[in-house]
């Protein structure tokens, strides 16, 4: 089974009126042609309106970096799924590692999160992964494993048919240090067999996207590695000269 590639943007905390405009503007011109896969960009909140006004009816989508499990209430500085697909999300990035380690969300919290974003109908893209140390002390199947677990074991493998995973190790994340493909291969592979024991069919249909610091100078053979479906991207992602080569790469025939 072909899988379609996609690659999401991860703003993080960066952007302003200005600089947006000019970058959502180069992106959509550059992947204008892109055919054969998927561009998503997950903007701070702030920004959603002006994401849906500079990218409906275009072949890019967008989404939000977080949301709220819950659907309302008194939850001062909380956004909830709803309001995300008020303002045309498709995608939110649940359990990032920058949320679970500076913000100490949980594979409890995230798991709900998870739940809540589909039950929304947006496409959760739950993200897993370990630090140098656990890499290190050889802890990376368990680490993950763990993380996918919170997963399946609470909601059933067959969630996963609506949702996209991402592997991004902390160590690589936001440094000049990426893994090498075969690493990352040999991780999504690990996932994908996990996912496997359980459901074979979903385990063949899920994309799994790899995080940390992809550029245009290796997406490409990141990409083409066999378990490899695209590519959850940081600061590459803030200039539209680096993130529409990356997009190209998961697309090399548009």
């Amino acid at each position: 089974m072909m899988r379609r590639k996609l690659v999401v943007g991860n703003w993080k905390m960066h952007g302003s009126i200005a600089s947006n405009k000019t970058l959502l503007e180069g992106v959509v011109a550059g992947l204008r042609d892109l055919h054969d896969a998927d561009a998503v960009v997950c903007v701070p909140y702030p920004y959603l309106g002006q994401a849906q006004s500079l990218l409906q009816g275009t072949n890019v989508a967008w989404g939000a970096q977080n949301m709220c499990s819950t659907k309302d209430g008194a939850l001062t500085g909380a956004v909830s799924p709803a309001m995300l697909v008020d303002y045309g999300c498709t995608h939110v990035i649940i359990g990032h590692s920058e949320r679970r380690n500076l913000f100490h969300e949980t594979d409890d919290t995230a798991a709900a999160r998870f739940s809540a974003a589909l039950e929304a109908g947006l496409i959760p893209i739950f993200c897993m992964g370990e630090s140098a140390e656990e890499r290190e002390s050889d802890w990376t199947d368990y680490i993950v494993g763990r993380q996918l677990d919170s997963i399946i074991r609470r909601f059933g493998p067959h969630v996963l048919a609506n949702a996209v995973l991402a592997y991004e190790p902390l160590w690589a994340v936001g440094s000049d240090n990426p893994a090498t493909p075969q690493q990352a291969q040999e991780v999504h592979e690990f996932i994908r067999r996990r996912i496997a024991r359980c459901d074979p069919q979903i385990a063949t249909a899920v994309r799994i996207l790899y995080g940390g610091s992809v550029t245009a100078a290796n997406a490409a053979q990141l990409f083409a590695m066999p378990d490899i479906d695209g590519g959850l991207i940081g600061r590459a992602s803030l200039s539209a000269q680096d993130f529409v080569p990356i997009c190209r790469a998961a697309n090399p025939g548009s």
